[in-house]
């Protein structure tokens, strides 16, 4: 049976490096909804408030992806998915599709520091290398990391949660 791992965390708990690893060590299709979303859409951003301009484009991303990722699944091979899902109720939503799908699924929960997590993604937006799909501001990183809500106890039990901290040391700083 082919398998979603989906991947999840705050911003710059270093997602996108785990799942680009991760595709190369098992042969899996990743697929970074940050990178889709900047291709697609990024060019038409509007200037001011843009949450909600954000919000029904990723809504409908989703979608798409979940489309894309059901035709890959289909054809027996695993898909290594990272949709940005930063809170429990949407993301326990997509996993209910995924196994009402009949697929199987791995959530990997990465996390890191804070302090950590700004400092990378101030760096990967002055050096915009590999891992690198869109600038995210302080603003939207503060913002982002406020939101994320980590996997719970009935999240856990429910569904196959691998929690992996990306540094040596505490990881639950938020």
């Amino acid at each position: 049976m082919s398998i979603v791992r989906l991947i999840e965390g705050p911003v710059g708990a270093g997602k996108s490096t785990y799942a680009a690893a991760l595709a190369a060590r098992t042969g899996g299709v990743h697929i970074a909804l940050d990178a889709w979303f900047a291709s697609l859409f990024s060019p038409d951003r509007p200037a001011g408030d843009f949450i909600p301009w954000y919000v029904e484009r990723k809504e409908r991303l989703v979608e798409l992806i979940w489309t894309h990722a059901q035709a890959i699944l289909a054809s027996g091979t695993d898909v290594i998915l990272e949709l940005g899902l930063i809170q429990r109720e949407p993301r326990r939503q997509f996993c209910r599709r995924v196994l009402d799908s009949g697929f199987g699924l791995l959530m990997v929960e990465l996390d890191a520091p804070r302090e950590l997590r700004r400092a990378r993604v101030r760096r990967r937006n002055e050096e915009r290398g590999a891992t690198f799909s869109m600038v995210v501001p302080e603003a939207i990183f503060e913002l982002a990391s406020d939101r994320w809500e980590p996997s719970d106890e009935l999240e856990r039990e429910t569904y196959a949660v691998e929690q992996v901290c990306t540094v040596s040391g505490d990881c639950g700083q938020g």
